[in-house]
Formats: C-alpha cells, structure tokens, sequence
C-alpha cells in the first residue's frame, strides 16, 4: 500500500445518483462454472465501453473445477481479478499464468486467441470477477497482449479514513493503475470500506460508470445499494464524481469508462463493429487461423 502523505485528495462537489439497481443472472459457462452474469448484453450500450461483468464465488468445487477449456475471443479485453483461490490461464500466443489470490489477468484478445482458465485447486473457495471492455474499431485487430499482475504488484493505497483501494487501472487519489488505455480511459477500483467510512471518486463527466457491492451494503448520495447489487451511476452534467459511504464493513468495485460510441456486433466470443466481421471471424475459427502467429 502506499504511504497516506503521498494521496492527492478527490474533490467531489455534487456526487452522481443511482439511476438503477441491477440484479445478476445466475448462469453457467465454460465446462459449467456457476457464476453470476452482473453486466448482460442488454446493457451493453448503456454501459459502453464494458461489455459484460461476471461473478462467481463458490466453496463447491463442483460449481468450477472444471474451469473453461479452451476457447476463442476477439475484439476486445479480458480482466480477470482473483478475490480468492488460483487460476491457470494458457493462451496460443504462447501466453501462460497462474493468477493467484488478489491478483488480475489482463488479456487483450485483439485479432484473435484461443486460451483455457482451469482453477488450479479442488478444495476451498473461488472467488472473482471477469469484465470484458471493449476495443475501437481501429483495435479490434492489433496483436494479442497478455500480463499477469500479483497483489502486491497492484498500486494500491488507505485513505485517511481507512478505506483500502486497489487500483486495477486508471487513477485515483494521485495513484496510477496498473492498466491505462487511451481510447476508453477505464476506471476499475477495488474499495475496502470500514464501518462508517466515506470514499469519494471524481469522474469525467463523459464516463459511463456503475459500482458492484460483493460485501455489506453503501449509499450513494444518501440511496442505499446492498450486496449483491450493480447500480449503473446516473450521468448528470452537473456531477463530477460519485460519494459512497458505509454503516458497516463493505467491499465494492467501482468500474468507469470512456464509452466509444462505435456499433457493437457481438456472437458469443467474437465483439466486432458488423456483422461482415462477426462472419470473418467465425469463419478464422474454423478454418483454423484464428489464434495463430500472424493471422490477421
């Protein structure tokens, strides 16, 4: 953690409201991993640059061990963040990982790469999340980029009011991330909020943003948002940034982008801009280019 003296203080002067709760979906996927779709299609676009947000937090071994064999994605990012238990992530780049408590996997797909996430225990809990962010069109076929980050090499800082944060990108406090991206500018905080904490987080105007409590419950602006909830931050011209506070202990993601305001064109794995390109890219996994050196 950082040492407090070195904190810039956020200067929030109207905070944004909830303009929605959002109740996951409880789903399967890979070879049947129980997990909770927080973030569907059908907010893709209110939501733009985040394409989906999934939970899934299990002491059953039976609900993950199988993990998610191999499988294809391209045209966007994938950010894995461990709360608890391991995950082995081997991709046809050549890419191979143990993600670890705490840690985050930050993987862009770009033209294309097959990968498998197969939990590395059969005993004890996973926990964790998975978001998929979107690249711009001009991205959508760059070369595939991989990187393990370990929870001790996330900057991360406590507030005078003892709020832990752990900044997965952006900036916060005067605190760099360990990701940026210049197109949607992303924002992904993890906050350990203490009984009566308060925590304040400025925000550009033009973001989209929402927060996900996974512990105990917060208010924004004075509403109340318990665990297990999204609530999608209302965008308001006049706010510039958002207030939580919290009665109890609480943990929560807060989650803020740049939206890209491109055409979103997406069958399962595959997120292009049309459907020409849907096709081409269906039609590179079967032929077998896709994932490979060079293949564009």
């Amino acid at each position: 953690m950082k040492n407090k003296s070195a904190l810039q203080a956020e200067r929030v002067t109207r905070s944004r409201t909830v303009e929605q709760w959002v109740v996951g979906q409880p789903t399967s996927d890979g070879a049947g991993v129980k997990l909770t779709r927080v973030l569907t299609q059908s907010l893709q676009r209110r939501l733009d640059p985040f394409l989906m947000l999934d939970a899934f937090a299990s002491d059953k071994p039976e609900d993950y061990i199988a993990g998610f064999p191999d499988h294809p994605h391209r045209g966007f990012e994938t950010v894995t963040y461990m709360i608890a238990g391991r995950m082995l992530h081997r991709d046809s780049a050549g890419h191979q990982g143990l993600l670890g408590n705490g840690g985050v996997q930050w993987m862009t797909a770009g033209s294309g790469v097959i990968h498998s996430e197969i939990p590395q225990q059969e005993e004890g809990v996973m926990e964790g999340f998975q978001l998929w962010l979107n690249l711009p069109g001009r991205d959508k076929m760059c070369a595939p980029w991989y990187r393990d980050f370990a929870a001790a090499d996330l900057p991360g800082f406590v507030t005078e009011a003892g709020v832990g944060v752990t900044v997965i990108a952006g900036a916060s406090h005067g605190q760099t991330g360990a990701v940026t991206r210049e197109a949607t500018a992303p924002l992904y905080l993890d906050l350990r909020l203490p009984a009566r904490a308060r925590f304040v987080q400025s925000l550009p105007v033009t973001h989209n943003a929402f927060l996900y409590v996974y512990r105990g419950a917060v208010k924004v602006a004075g509403q109340a948002v318990p665990a297990p909830r999204m609530a999608i931050l209302a965008n308001d011209l006049q706010a510039d940034g958002v207030e939580l506070e919290a009665a109890d202990e609480a943990r929560v993601l807060l989650i803020a982008g740049q939206p890209l305001n491109e055409p979103i064109a997406q069958y399962g794995p595959f997120v292009m801009n049309t459907a020409q390109e849907i096709t081409q890219a269906v039609d590179d996994y079967r032929a077998g280019r896709l994932g490979m050196a060079g293949a564009a």
